[in-house]
């Protein structure tokens, strides 16, 4: 799961992260579909586009709105998502006020960086050259502009720490994250309605590879954190689920299970937004180089090797626009966008669901097993508070869509609309996921902290096999299966 923030202090929260997320990206992706009315809600907001001219790169999402300027639709996007999540700070207990500075900070230095990676000298692949008037590129695509707000997140985070402090309020990369795949759920209906069998294919086979992964995953890291570094059964449980599943909500809903102290998950949860960041930087561009002619595999790999939901979807952009672009320049090869990163999110939606039955097995195992007690029964209402509630939000959009596009056919054109404006909103959720999970990673804090033993254990495990087996089981479930080809 995704890395969150370190514990803030709140006040009477009426509601956690994980409910405003869901009713965020509902609420988005419900005013998208007045599309279907008719009503154009969202053409205003800003997107942007490969640019050698700055003027040009930023612009309204549609072109009925082609009138407004490129800084106007920026500033209403800025002041919607604002009143948006303002409101929603203070249903979590925060500091709206402090909320409000923070975010500003947090959502213009996250979409500079944008603009930045999508300048044509960094983002422009091949084929594109030509159209920009330019002799070579990086060739990153535009989603370059999430590791330049992941660097800068982290330069603030570790370099300025005054500053970190100051937009702390609104550091919430698991509340960015969670919404944007809640936005992700009507984007990917869409996409899979148009190759149905090859969307079954990917859910079934991620789900058989998640099982496979936990399987071996968790048994192996509890097996080295007990027997070679002599951790208790508290510190070995929450650090396997941690480290080998799903990071900071698998390690604080299998702590809870087992009654551990608050600062066994919390120490564990720190360790996983660091290693997460190595992953992201690392692992697309060996997904690139050596995983090129065969996308889903890496896509794959992307959800069962990046332990935080945040990290492993972005992961699966990047290498999603890598690996395109290079099939391009290499084979003239153009697969259809999207299914990737579907691949990985499907991969990581699977677990985080997997996560609520693995604490509720763990849960009952301390209970019944190691620390019964007599007359003390496990409520199914604990496994469900730490269930993730923004997974129904991802399903529901899915399902909603897909359903819609082949029941209603005649719907689709309206809803690829629809879903493309709310899709916009995912991309802006995405950059400020990269650049908050880069101010939290502050690497001194937590060495302080006596963090270097379970990073040790952290470090074997991950680069010694978790890597590796996810990749085999990648391998074994998507080798051979390629996404639509366009054109």
């Amino acid at each position: 799961m995704t890395g969150e923030a370190p514990v803030r202090a709140i006040k009477s929260p009426r509601l956690s992260e994980d409910w405003l997320a869901l009713i965020l990206g509902l609420f988005i992706f419900c005013l998208a579909f007045l599309h279907f009315i008719g009503v154009d809600i969202f053409g205003w907001v800003i997107t942007t586009g490969i640019w050698t001219n700055l003027a040009t790169a930023l612009k309204p999402v549609t072109n009925d709105f082609a009138g407004l300027s490129g800084i106007v639709s920026l500033i209403a996007t800025f002041v919607f998502l604002l009143a948006v999540l303002a409101f929603g700070a203070g249903l979590l207990g925060a500091n709206v006020k402090r909320f409000v500075l923070g975010f500003a900070v947090v959502f213009f230095l996250s979409y500079i960086c944008w603009i930045f990676g999508a300048w044509a000298y960094i983002a422009a692949t091949p084929n594109q050259l030509e159209t920009f008037g330019i002799s070579w590129s990086l060739n990153l695509t535009s989603e370059a502009g999430y590791i330049i707000a992941l660097l800068v997140g982290l330069a603030i985070g570790n370099f300025f720490p005054g500053l970190a402090r100051s937009i702390e309020e609104a550091i919430r990369p698991e509340l960015y994250i969670k919404a944007a795949i809640v936005l992700l759920g009507g984007y990917l209906g869409i996409t899979a309605a148009e190759q149905l069998g090859l969307a079954t294919s990917v859910m079934f086979r991620g789900l058989c590879a998640i099982v496979e992964a936990y399987l071996i995953y968790w048994a192996l890291v509890y097996f080295i954190a007990r027997k070679y570094f002599k951790f208790s059964r508290e510190w070995s449980v929450p650090l396997a689920s941690g480290i080998s599943i799903c990071g900071v909500s698998a390690a604080i809903a299998t702590g809870s299970a087992i009654k551990a102290r608050p600062v066994v998950p919390i120490m564990v949860s720190s360790l996983v937004v660091i290693f997460a960041v190595v992953e992201l930087v690392l692992l697309p561009f060996l997904a690139q180089k050596f995983l090129y002619n065969e996308p889903m595999v890496a896509g794959a790999w992307m959800g069962l090797a990046v332990k935080t939901d945040g990290a492993a979807v972005a992961s699966g952009a990047i290498t999603e626009s890598l690996i395109l672009a290079k099939n391009v320049a290499e084979h003239n090869v153009h697969y259809q966008t999207g299914w990737i990163m579907a691949t990985t999110t499907t991969v990581k939606v699977f677990i985080d669901i997997f996560i609520a039955v693995w604490a509720f097995i763990l849960a009952w195992i301390w209970s019944a097993k190691i620390q019964e007690t007599p007359g003390e029964k496990v409520k199914a209402i604990q496994i469900w508070q730490r269930f993730p509630k923004f997974i129904l939000g991802y399903m529901f959009t899915f399902v909603v869509v897909i359903l819609m596009a082949i029941f209603i056919p005649e719907a689709t054109a309206t809803a690829k609309k629809a879903m493309g404006q709310a899709n916009v909103f995912r991309g802006i959720f995405f950059v400020m996921t990269f650049f908050t999970i880069g101010v939290v990673s502050n690497f001194r804090k937590l060495w302080e902290e006596g963090i270097g033993k379970l990073a040790l254990v952290y470090i074997i495990c991950l680069f010694g096999f978790i890597i590796w087996i996810g990749l085999i089981i990648s391998w074994l479930f998507f080798h051979g299966v390629k996404p639509p080809v366009v054109g």
